[in-house]
């Protein structure tokens, strides 16, 4: 693909972060009948959700920050990725959620995921942070019973023993294990992205990274993000600049992936960045808010930044997470305390038993109808722009009668037209019916997420058109 901007290819194979804001998954599955789906041993439903390429755990986050407001469900997160190191970084990015906030408080927990997220470049104190938990990682991968111990939210089990090996030198990498900056040379690798994006354009950079973001990104919804981040974004790679920008000079592991290349006739293994260098990190959190104060407009202008937007909701996620899971008893609130049978007190909360993610083997989409336990398992399939070829009867098998099926659309890739961005939405929609999903009449009108049903059974129980999604019970 041709653009004005250069190859087109802004995108990159590898996606980091994704380019639609994060949904609380609840809202968007169906109602659950007790009866039916509550699970004998613990008394709690289930909901069971797919999720092919949600890549940052955005969706997941926002779930557990909003479980509070919802009846009690214990969640079962299968999450399928075409790369380890996007396993790698679900995995990094839940254990500083679930950090204790003794260790870690709130405001250095957000900053810290918001660089090691979204940023090319880090702050020596996050790069020792990330290194000090990659190689705990790398220690725990190859040791199950450890695993289960310390990381009871972690399910690998689904993985092939290569794939766990691999996964375990992704952490050995990212730990340190090649020293020096040269093992990773974040700003030159960048900048060759960028050269090889725009092309002959590169020289006026500027003006184009000022197109892209007006014509395209404001034009499509995302008004908040400001100039100066978006060229900064742009030029460096670093979108959350929370430090002086001199902090900022160790390059960001994380975001390193592996690529067969083609040299003089032979194919070799290269490591570099080849993930996106045209949209950013803002859509997924930096965009929308709940405290609608955030993005109002002083003179036609936004107030906010998509950086302080981004701040502010990741913080409120973890601040919500936290309260959910935390034992409540030591929190000092005696009425959130009940006593058991000899009068000691017990949390009233829920535990960490209350959600599990298991991550899928690479490449196993086409065959999880295969197995009689995934087969009409799962309450709600979401699946993200870059694996919509994915998306046929195979996986609609794996959803039960009345399921959920939630698409994202390329809404903020800047190198598509309108019209490519309609026809991707038209291919979609007959991916969906070809799956065994229709339209969904009750769901609200979106640009950047397309919403089907399972047509199911009508005594299943599980399904009632008339919720919105989106929307809490009181």
């Amino acid at each position: 693909m041709t653009t004005p901007a250069g190859s087109g290819s802004g995108f990159g194979s590898v996606s980091w972060w994704g380019l639609s804001p994060a949904v609380d998954l609840q809202a968007e599955s169906p109602p659950v009948d007790p009866d039916l789906q509550a699970d004998t041993e613990h008394g709690t439903p289930d909901l069971s959700v797919l999720l092919l390429g949600s890549t940052d755990g955005r969706h997941l986050l926002r779930t557990l920050a909003r479980a509070a407001l919802w009846p009690q469900r214990r969640f079962q997160f299968y999450v399928l990725e075409n790369n380890l190191e996007a396993v790698a970084r679900h995995m990094l990015i839940f254990s500083l959620a679930l950090e204790d906030p003794e260790k870690m408080g709130l405001q250095e927990k957000s900053e810290t995921f918001l660089e090691m997220w979204g940023n090319a470049l880090l702050r020596p104190p996050v790069a020792a942070f990330v290194r000090a938990q990659a190689d705990r990682l790398a220690h725990l991968v190859p040791e199950p019973d450890r695993l289960a111990e310390q990381l009871p939210w972690l399910n690998l089990g689904a993985l092939k023993f290569r794939e766990r090996d691999a996964l375990e030198a992704v952490f050995r990498f990212w730990a340190g294990g090649e020293k020096g900056p040269e093992a990773f040379p974040m700003s030159r690798l960048w900048d060759s992205r960028l050269r090889h994006y725009l092309g002959s354009r590169y020289d006026a950079r500027r003006g184009v990274s000022d197109w892209d973001l007006h014509m395209k990104l404001h034009d499509r919804g995302a008004r908040v993000i400001h100039t100066r981040e978006f060229r900064r974004w742009r030029d460096t790679g670093v979108a959350f600049e929370l430090r002086d920008s001199s902090a900022y000079h160790v390059p960001n592991r994380t975001l390193a992936s592996g690529r067969l290349l083609s040299h003089r006739g032979e194919r070799i293994a290269a490591r570099g960045y080849w993930g996106d260098i045209a949209t950013g990190p803002f859509v997924a959190f930096g965009i929308e808010a709940d405290d609608e104060s955030l993005l109002r407009t002083s003179n036609g202008q936004p107030v906010k930044t998509a950086g302080e937007i981004t701040l502010h909701n990741v913080t409120e996620v973890f601040r919500e997470i936290t309260a959910w899971w935390r034992p409540r008893a030591a929190q000092g609130d005696p009425e959130q305390v009940r006593g058991d049978g000899d009068g000691s007190p017990e949390p009233a909360g829920p535990a960490l038993e209350s959600f599990t993610v298991h991550f899928l083997s690479l490449g196993s989409a086409q065959t999880l109808h295969h197995k009689s336990c995934y087969k009409g398992r799962f309450q709600l399939l979401y699946v993200a722009c870059g694996m919509v070829h994915l998306l046929g009867p195979e996986l609609g098998a794996c959803v039960a009668p009345g399921g959920r099926l939630i698409v994202e659309l390329a809404q903020y890739l800047v190198d598509l037209r309108q019209e490519q961005l309609q026809g991707f939405s038209t291919k979609v929609g007959e991916l969906a019916q070809t799956a065994g999903f229709a339209p969904h009449p009750g769901a609200k009108p979106s640009e950047t997420l397309a919403r089907f049903y399972k047509a199911g059974d009508s005594g299943s129980g599980c399904m009632d058109l008339t919720v919105e999604p989106g929307t809490p019970p009181p």
